[in-house]
Parts: structure tokens; sequence; C-alpha cells
């Protein structure tokens, strides 16, 4: 039995997700909660070596073995960093978690979610986080935030690649409202912070 919260932050390239994840760990810590940062692909030795593969590969990965090493990765993270941290009592802040498989990998590069539920089911049972923050924002205007930083592979794709994610995002949003809360990312920083701060007052209360 878990004691702690598990906050997932998602979001398509470019829309802010990870500033505000920073805001949203740096508020919960002024309110004197006990919270653990974590990543996905990542969060442990072994699943930042696994990320290094997929988002460093020099020639693309078939869809499917790029699902297996997520979760392959996954595993060793809910093992080792996000169960014992929620048993502990503490606060998990999580940059992507499984619904960016069904979004990238899935709706992406056209994995069908019956496989991806096949190897989330055998990976995580009932597992879900208690709270997921879904950044969205027009790709276009995504990609024009994003400038001419340095793109890993996914950042790297086409246009209709990334419309297909935030499709599948939205269709995920649609079906788990309860869970995954949608905020509009074309909204100014400070806007965008007051939902992330009532979102989290909502659930750490």
């Amino acid at each position: 039995m878990t004691t702690g919260l598990f906050i997932t932050f998602e979001g398509i390239d470019g829309a802010g997700k990870s500033t505000q994840l920073d805001y949203a760990v740096n508020y919960l810590r002024s309110k004197e909660k006990k919270v653990i940062q974590t990543r996905e692909p990542g969060g442990t030795p072994i699943s930042e070596k696994v990320r290094n593969m997929i988002l460093e590969a020099d020639s693309p990965l078939d869809s499917e073995t790029e699902v297996l090493l997520m979760f392959a990765a996954r595993k060793e993270h809910i093992a080792r960093v996000i169960r014992p941290a929620l048993d502990s009592g503490s606060i998990v802040v999580c940059d992507r978690f499984t619904d960016a498989t069904f979004a990238y990998q899935g709706g992406g590069s056209g994995v069908s979610s019956s496989r991806i539920e096949t190897v989330e089911a055998w990976v995580q049972g009932d597992f879900q986080p208690d709270l997921t923050l879904f950044f969205d924002l027009p790709i276009k205007i995504a990609q024009r935030r994003m400038g001419q930083r340095k793109k890993d592979r996914f950042e790297s794709e086409a246009l209709d690649f990334h419309e297909r994610v935030r499709h599948a995002y939205l269709e995920r949003a649609k079906k788990s409202p309860e869970r995954i809360k949608v905020i509009d990312s074309s909204q100014t920083k400070g806007q965008i912070r007051e939902l992330v701060q009532a979102e989290l007052d909502r659930v750490c209360t």
C-alpha cells in the first residue's frame, strides 16, 4: 500500500512542461513536502543508460523495440525509485511516464495501443499516477518556441509525427479526465503556474 503521491508531467515538445515541473517541485518543497524529482526514460543508472540508447541512437530503432526498452527502464524505475519513495510517504514528481509511450511510440510511431497495454499490464499492473498534468500547445507554436536548441531524436521528427503525438495525448485525456488534466500552454507562464498550483493544492491537501 503506497502512502505518497505520484504526479506526472506530460506534454508535447516545446510546450513548457519542464519549466512548469521545476516550478511545481519548488512550490511543493516550499510547503515543506518531501518531494522526489525524477524522469522517464531514466531515474536509475540502468534506466539512464536505456534513455541514452533510445534518444541518442545513430539510426532509428524498431518502434516495438522502443516500447520494450521504455518499459524495461520503467520497471527498474518503479522498483528502485518510485515505489520506495511512495512507500516512505514522499511526493514523486516525474517528467513523463506511460502516457508518453502511448503518445510517442503509439500515436507517433504507430504501435498499437493494445500491444502497449499488454506490456503495461505486465510491468505496472494497476499502478498509475495520482495526477497527470498535460501541457498542450499547437505544434507549430511549440516548434517555434523550441527555436534552434539542440534536439533529440524525437524532437527532430517531422511535424506530422508531433501532430499524431498531440492527438494521442488528447485522446488519453478524454478517456481519463479525472487523472489527466489538460493545461493550455498558450497562456502566460504566470497563468499556467496558477493552474498548476491549483491542481497541486487539490491533490496535496
